[in-house]
């Protein structure tokens, strides 16, 4: 191909974990947004139709206008590794295998013209006119999202998820608009699918449930580090590994682990919702210690390779914050980036970059931080919008201005309340960043419980992320440098610790450890005094920086407790009917959204139950 400068992709992920689209000109990232946000079905794997539609706004184009589009995956490989791996271990297997085949004879088998089908019908463009479909293997969508996006001029790329067609690891290196794989790691032998099938026994969903696992770590002791290694996963001293299958059963069951798996630790999995127990705590912390190990060893191992100084990361595994900063910890890279939509959905993205930079042989420029625009990619919504929705819905409402917007949330959240904030551009990706957001005073000693428990309506046990501004951060943690994406921990400084003799935490164990009180910004300090921090910058986001700032004036607290605007088992909001819908039904004590303050105590709205008095369409 020829180098071009001008061109409109569209990259597309769907049909197995968290669908998303994205666009891009000319090398430059325009839009992106996840299915789930406009479905309101949490990982919806579905077609991204409303994503696609987003995205074709943002640019004024119709489909026809599009130079090609770009699915991040090939259906062909991994059909070929799902009948290679029947056939491994027939006769086991044969009810799965059953269940699955119908599904790729009639649909994932013919990709291609069911995309083109779908993408027909939701634009009304014509056969005649519909773009190039071109398709990125899954770890090179990966790879290049994780690239192509950051500040380096050379890097490493190591890839680590459950699975793509064959790749569960990959390693490449990347300079310029260049991008090389190097080796790879393939199915069964799975680093993600490893951790998920602990996820899975200790009573937490996979794909879903893996923050909650790396969320009690802390809590417990690795005293199943040695029995994992023995029985479960042999690892070299390259980084490289092997499982030990007879233990679990996703190659062709319907269980991520087999009777041998639960004999091994003493039972059968932990039923969702029931106690916690120590065995589940010291099975977290053992794992984390296991995926820390071999993802330190695999970064040696691609430096020692490359001999370049900085690394790049991507798949569902570069969201363990836990083990990134680890990996940092140790000092082998001079930089790490990591791509903040690092699971499926991100792969729409890399898979139109992949399609820039590696089809079309376009041109790439980095950037001081990166181009991903601070990942505010989706959807956002004018002042007019959100007075026009609240005015039709009878909303009791104030307009406040700037100047004034700042200081009086800053008030609200000072004086104890739980705001929803809902500004600017819908994040892209799994977290909150200051745009859909709900917000607390981190110094609250019952912030995190209040929330956890009336607000998110999930486990009390899982922490809250800090939001500090960026050039104040170090007064608070103990950082390696800036954290935009939420993606790194952090020790708190010791100057905010209190002790564990002040309030005899010898004499705890478990989760009970809650009870007590790590630092002086305790709601967002985890037992082991980390904190999974996100530095806030005035050039990236002016009116989330501009907010904490104001906090910082009124209390001498640059920190405040930044969590996503949802509740269990929701996506993160993207609209106002969606933030009104999720602030009524909590427990929540103020919405600003835009320049407009609504306070929960002049609704009419039964506080008891939470249900509507006042029955209206919520369009």
């Amino acid at each position: 191909m020829n180098k071009t400068k001008t061109k409109t992709i569209l990259g597309i992920s769907a049909y197995y974990h968290d669908s998303a689209a994205a666009i891009i000109q000319s090398g430059n990232i325009i839009a992106a947004a996840q299915e789930e946000r406009f479905s309101r079905i949490k990982h919806d794997p579905s077609f991204p139709g409303e994503s696609i539609l987003f995205c074709l706004e943002q640019v004024a184009l119709s489909l026809e206008d599009i130079d090609a589009i770009v699915f991040y995956d090939k259906p062909f490989l991994t059909f070929d590794r799902l009948i290679e791996t029947y056939l491994s271990f027939v006769p086991r297997g044969i009810k799965s295998f059953l269940k699955s085949m119908p599904v790729w004879t009639k649909e994932k088998l013919f990709l291609k013209s069911q995309l083109r089908k779908q993408l027909l019908e939701i634009t009304g463009c014509t056969k005649k006119n519909l773009p190039p479909l071109l398709f990125t293997e899954h770890h090179q969508s990966h790879a290049s999202s994780a690239f192509f996006p950051s500040p380096f001029e050379e890097a490493a790329v190591l890839c680590i998820d459950g699975v793509g067609e064959w790749a569960t690891t990959s390693a490449w290196v990347g300079a310029g608009s260049e991008l090389k794989p190097l080796w790879q790691i393939n199915f069964p032998h799975s680093l993600g699918l490893l951790y998920s099938a602990f996820t899975y026994f200790c009573g937490f969903k996979v794909n879903s449930g893996e923050y909650k696992l790396m969320g009690l770590a802390p809590y417990g002791e690795p005293i199943f580090t040695g029995l994992i290694k023995e029985k479960l996963i042999d690892i070299k001293s390259d980084g490289s590994f092997r499982l030990h299958l007879h233990y679990f059963d996703y190659c062709i069951g319907e269980t991520m682990t087999s009777t041998a798996f639960n004999d091994l630790f003493g039972g059968p999995p932990r039923g969702p919702e029931s106690p916690i127990t120590k065995r589940e705590l010291d099975i977290a912390a053992s794992i984390q210690v296991v995926l820390e190990e071999v993802v330190t060893k695999l970064a040696i191992t691609i430096k020692n390779e490359t001999g370049v100084k900085n690394l790049c990361l991507a798949g569902g595994v570069a969201l363990n914050c836990t083990a990134n900063e680890k990996l940092v910890s140790a000092g082998i890279f001079d930089g790490v980036w990591i791509q903040p939509a690092a699971g499926d959905a991100g792969g729409a993205v890399g898979a139109a970059l992949a399609a820039w930079h590696l089809y079309f042989n376009g041109p790439r420029e980095t950037k001081d931080s990166d181009s991903m625009q601070g990942a505010f990619l989706g959807p956002e919504f004018s002042n007019q919008y959100i007075e026009s929705y609240l005015e039709k819905h009878e909303i009791p409402y104030r307009f406040v201005k700037d100047d004034d917007l700042y200081s009086e949330t800053a008030l609200l959240i000072d004086r104890g309340n739980v705001v929803g904030w809902f500004q600017g551009k819908m994040e892209f990706g799994p977290r909150a960043l200051g745009n859909r957001s709900i917000l607390g005073d981190a110094r609250s000693p019952v912030m995190q419980s209040k929330i956890n428990t009336k607000i998110k309506f999930r486990e009390s046990f899982r922490p809250f992320a800090p939001a500090v501004i960026e050039e104040k951060a170090n007064e608070y943690f103990e950082m390696e440098g800036p954290s935009p994406y939420m993606l790194f921990v952090s020790p708190v400084k010791d100057s905010l610790r209190i002790s564990d003799s002040e309030h005899a935490m010898s004499e705890k164990s478990g989760l009970d450890k809650l009870e007590c009180i790590r630092s002086k910004i305790p709601a967002v300090t985890h037992i082991d005094y980390t904190a999974r921090f996100q530095t806030v910058s005035l050039a990236t986001n002016p009116r989330f920086h501009k907010l904490i700032s104001a906090f910082d004036q009124l209390t001498g607290c640059g920190v405040i407790i930044n969590t996503s605007f949802n509740i269990r088992g929701e996506p993160m909001v993207c609209t106002p009917k969606d933030a009104w819908h999720c602030f009524v039904n909590t427990d929540m004590d103020f919405l600003v959204m835009g320049n407009y303050i609504v306070d929960k105590s002049k609704q009419s709205i039964d506080m008891s139950s939470g249900e509507y008095l006042r029955q209206f369409e919520l369009d």
